[in-house]
């Protein structure tokens, strides 16, 4: 077992909080033993990154693209140990760990390449009456303090893509990663040191997000707070911020489409990985699956023969597919939802049933739009596969929700998935691939209920920098 400090100042320093045990969500055994932050240790985490901010802000651009290039390095020297850490504290089966580690490369290298390219734009003074013999100028300035407020799903690259691009864009970070997977952003912080990032400059609590956060969130030294996490969460930190800028990407029970024509095996595979990757805790898993009539039966014999072949278990197993969710208490809610699901007339296709934090992956039919299972977000590996008939119906049911984050859509027909692409309301749709899909450089966020801004290493750099006008009047 590790016994582990917070990150401030540069090193890991003793937390004068609670301790809190780190535990293999598979096994239930202890990882390690970290001292949360108390009001004290926030504060001074808050008065190191301003020290940090005014050091790295006048830091050439050049130079800030060379230390994250040189995290990115490291990171692929030492991705097997970052898998395996991932693994162990949040169950995410191996494979999909080292995925997670080569994508977290990435965002850093978008992030390195980023950081020499931030621009402003010239502004035609002249355009208007009286702006003769003036020239001006828009500059991209860091906003300041950043406050990351993290999951435990992806307990590195969701914190590379707050880290990356508030660090290329000059500002300074506070980190609260979440209490069940602090071990890989320590981890983490330690190596952007190693990497040559200046001491102060990113700083990591631990803590529950009803101290820890809520300092955060409140602290008018804050510039601006980016959180990815649950709706109520997220409507909490929009209502307690003040004036500060605030990025939110929040939940979704993501709904994907599958119309006649498709080429029903492709839907089948994406759809099964889609739905039951890590065992489905990912916001933009595949919740909701809807199926035009002709070929329902077909398709869901297809895919449920898919569902089935999956393995479950230890989730260090190289072959294993669905491991454990995060905690027994998760898996508890979520028997709980499908019961009054099938209370109230829904069908269990396979799966349906647990043991301590092992979910059986879950199909179910004859299910309505008010239950919960289908309207709120389960972030468990369940899935509901639902039959319409017409174009209309399916994007109807598909906006039928207060989410909007990521669908896909299956169909051979480009007139209909562009015609589905428009009228889907979500920040990103797929054609002929799955709502789980994401790659690391486009935008990525919702409307609705599912969030406030963009994630993706340039759109972030946008959402971390403020517009500064410099004017010049001509002698």
């Amino acid at each position: 077992m590790q016994n582990r400090g917070l990150f401030i100042g540069g090193r890991e320093v003793p937390g004068h909080g609670a301790p809190l045990q780190v535990r293999n969500p598979y096994n239930g055994e202890v990882l390690a033993e970290i001292a949360t932050a108390t009001a004290a240790d926030v504060d001074l985490a808050i008065r190191e990154a301003q020290h940090g901010l005014g050091v790295w802000r006048s830091t050439p651009a050049w130079k800030r693209g060379e230390v994250l290039a040189r995290a990115a390095a490291l990171l692929r020297e030492r991705a097997e140990e970052y898998a395996r850490t991932i693994t162990l504290e949040s169950g995410k089966p191996i494979r999909d760990a080292r995925g997670e580690v080569q994508r977290a490369i990435q965002v850093w290298q978008f992030a390195a390449e980023a950081a020499k390219d931030i621009t402003g734009e010239v502004v035609p003074m002249d355009a208007a009456m009286g702006g003769e013999q003036r020239w001006g100028m828009v500059l991209r300035v860091p906003v300041g303090v950043v406050a990351a407020i993290t999951p435990f799903n992806f307990p590195l690259n969701l914190v590379s893509h707050k880290l990356a691009p508030a660090l290329a864009a000059g500002n300074s970070v506070v980190l609260k990663p979440a209490s069940a997977t602090p071990l890989t952003s320590l981890n983490l912080a330690g190596l952007l040191s190693e990497a040559g990032l200046p001491p102060s400059v990113l700083n990591v609590v631990v803590g529950g997000g009803g101290q820890v956060g809520d300092l955060l969130v409140e602290d008018e030294r804050v510039a601006m707070v980016t959180f990815t996490g649950s709706l109520a969460v997220g409507k909490r930190i929009h209502d307690h911020a003040g004036v500060k800028r605030v990025t939110l990407e929040l939940g979704s029970n993501s709904p994907n489409i599958v119309f006649a024509d498709a080429d029903l095996d492709l839907a089948a595979v994406a759809l099964t990985r889609a739905a039951f990757a890590f065992a489905g805790q990912v916001c933009i898993s595949a919740q909701r699956i809807y199926v035009q009539r002709p070929v329902y039966d077909d398709f869901l014999s297809r895919f449920v023969r898919r569902v089935e072949s999956l393995k479950i278990g230890d989730p260090l197993d190289e072959t294993v597919d669905l491991g454990p969710m995060i905690t027994p208490e998760e898996a508890g809610r979520v028997e709980e939802w499908i019961a009054r699901a099938v209370a109230a007339g829904a069908r269990v296709v396979t799966g349906g049933r647990r043991t301590g934090a092992m979910f059986m992956p879950t199909v179910l039919a004859d299910v309505r739009p008010e239950m919960e299972i289908v309207c709120q977000e389960a972030f468990a590996p369940v899935v509901s596969v639902v039959a319409f008939e017409t174009f209309d119906e399916a994007v109807a049911m598909a906006n039928d929700s207060i989410y909007g984050l990521q669908a896909g859509v299956f169909t051979r027909d480009i007139n209909t998935a562009l015609r589905a692409a428009a009228a889907i309301e979500a920040g990103g749709v797929w054609i002929n691939e799955s709502s789980i899909y994401r790659q690391d450089n486009y935008p990525y966020g919702g409307v609705k209920m599912s969030g406030l801004g963009r994630e993706g290493v340039r759109y972030a750099i946008e959402e971390m920098t403020e517009r500064k006008f410099v004017g010049i009047r001509l002698s």
